[in-house]
């Protein structure tokens, strides 16, 4: 397969936006929307849609952005800053900065719902790769967390109109993927470190229930809802399987992937289920009647996030180590262009909002 490069637009950045030389606005499109990629290592990227091209790009004041999300309204963009342990809440619109939110110790995943931002940190995450499942260093890891009384991941409950955070719920070691209850009431996070789901009532933070995963494999990393709310997907990373949850999140089947499973999202009928593989360099495709695999549709290199676009026409992977988004065509599940990055990209949401790895319409 031969793929379409996209070359790289100029633009010249500041402090507190952009300005993009093609005269593109950080909120304005042709006509099917923008999608914004978070860059670990630079700014965040906005796609044009209608041309499937880059057309700005919004500088959130470095701090390696990744967890990133959208408002229903559209009117603010959520970012995590690792580095500068704080969310940066910007003018769509217009790309600027109107508030940055101190979070805590290495922000990474972010669930927007209403008018608040949910967002995890990991005050005793040393980052990097984890070491292998069951090994000397793996060992020695755990005795010092627990010698140390480390602190547990947590997450924090941002009121985006007041600008402030309301309170935090305790997670496990190192939380990772966020999703909420069918009934809105409870939030289900994946504790990688600690091999475990854990299920939190959301107003009080009162733990519901811990899912242990470790008997089918380690470190669990996304978590998503079937659109009908019946049951629940989770990705275990280092088993390379699924497991699939009921409505009272208890695991009723286990599914086999592709390596290191990530990201995971439901397409709009719950009749597939897309996973990217970070390491099996594919976006793999389950029937969700059977879970069999339908398909490994080849990206790029540690493939962490995906969306579809809004009109459910293409899918776009964001690909960290091979530095660029990869198209797919929704229909023909074919790759048909790759957009060039450079910059590790980490995660990818779109307005108006649609289905994908962190976010939901």
């Amino acid at each position: 397969m031969k793929f379409l490069t996209a070359a790289r637009p100029l633009v010249a950045a500041t402090a507190l936006g952009f300005t993009c030389l093609a005269g593109t606005a950080a909120g304005a499109d042709g006509g099917k929307g923008l999608a914004y990629v978070s860059n670990q290592n630079g700014e965040v990227t906005v796609i044009d849609l209608a041309t499937l091209e880059p057309v700005s790009e919004i500088d959130v004041g470095g701090g390696s952005p990744r967890g990133i999300g959208v408002t229903a309204d559209g009117s603010l963009l959520i970012v995590a800053n690792r580095e500068t342990g704080d969310i940066a809440v910007i003018d769509r619109l217009s790309g600027k900065i109107l508030k940055r939110i101190p979070i805590g110790e290495n922000p990474e995943f972010v669930r927007v719902r209403g008018d608040q931002a949910f967002v995890s940190f990991e005050p005793a995450s040393e980052g990097g790769p984890p070491p292998k499942p069951g090994s000397e260093e793996e060992r020695k890891l755990r005795e010092q967390r627990e010698e140390e009384d480390e602190e547990p991941a947590r997450i924090a409950v941002v009121d985006l109109k007041q600008g402030k955070v309301l309170r935090e719920i305790v997670g496990g070691m190192e939380t990772e993927g966020i999703e909420f209850s069918a009934d809105g009431k409870k939030i289900i996070i994946t504790n990688e470190a600690d091999e475990n789901l854990s299920v939190h009532d959301i107003e009080t933070g009162k733990l519901v229930k811990r899912i242990d995963t470790r008997k089918h494999g380690n470190r669990p990393r996304g978590v998503k809802m079937a659109p009908d709310g019946k049951s629940y997907a989770a990705t275990l990373e280092y088993g390379n399987k699924l497991v699939i949850l009921d409505q009272k999140f208890n695991i009723k089947k286990v599914v086999p992937t592709g390596e290191v499973p990530y990201g995971l999202a439901f397409d709009r009928k719950g009749e597939r289920l897309f996973v990217a593989l970070a390491k099996g360099k594919a976006l793999q495709v389950f029937d969700t009647k059977t879970y069999q695999p339908i398909k490994n549709i080849p990206v790029g290199d540690r493939c962490w996030h995906f969306t579809f676009t809004p009109d459910e026409s293409h899918i776009l992977v964001a690909c960290g180590r091979s530095h660029d988004i990869v198209v797919i065509d929704a229909k023909t599940l074919e790759p048909v262009k790759r957009i060039e990055d450079k910059k590790l990209p980490w995660g990818i949401v779109t307005y108006p909002k649609s289905i994908g790895s962190l976010d939901v319409p």
